[in-house]
């Protein structure tokens, strides 16, 4: 339990997939200058990662291992988490059209967010067990969330802020980012697996 705990903390603060890894950053840059899309496509990362983590746990332990295709992973895991985004597209799509799009391109775009990718190979590659995993997947996606919300409130602010000439648009958008990422740079050291 106290494994699962660590889990959960290390991979939202210590080492966030968005600002310590740097993994997601085209989605987290894309979606972040609203609250609201921002929210919907944090409960689509969330829904997608924490189950794309147990999906394929499942699919590698127990049909790429026992088969000798573990070359095949990646390409396994990538078919999971399209199938799993375009149940999210369709069920978006039917229950709130007006999030659906708001969010856009940004939802396809889960298939290739190389953070979801990297969650389900490095939950293999570190030998959690599927509880484990499970937990990573969802820590991560939490993580994720955060940034991604925490961005999204910074970058509407900015929007009523006087900001220089020269810092506007993407450069103010890039500063405050890496002021993000140093500040949860603070949490390095904390805690450990």
């Amino acid at each position: 339990m106290e494994k699962l705990i660590s889990l959960i903390f290390i991979y939202i603060f210590v080492e966030n997939f968005v600002l310590q890894r740097f993994f997601g950053i085209c989605p987290f840059l894309g979606v972040s200058r609203k609250m609201e899309t921002a929210v919907g496509m944090s409960m689509a990362v969330v829904f997608v990662m924490t189950l794309a983590t147990l999906v394929t746990w499942l699919v590698y332990t127990y049909v790429l291992l026992p088969l000798g295709l573990t070359y095949l992973q990646i390409v396994a895991f990538i078919l999971v988490i399209a199938g799993l985004v375009q149940l999210v597209e369709t069920v978006l799509r039917k229950i709130s059209p007006t999030l659906y799009q708001g969010l856009g391109i940004f939802l396809p775009l889960i298939t290739t967010n190389c953070a979801v990718l990297a969650v389900a190979l490095l939950a293999v590659q570190y030998e959690f067990t599927l509880v484990e995993a499970v937990v990573f997947g969802f820590a991560a996606a939490v993580g994720f969330s955060m940034a991604l919300i925490i961005m999204a409130g910074i970058r509407e602010r900015l929007e009523l802020a006087k900001v220089p000439d020269a810092l506007q648009g993407t450069a103010v958008t890039l500063i405050t980012a890496g002021i993000l990422s140093l500040a949860f740079m603070g949490f390095k050291g904390m805690l450990t697996l």
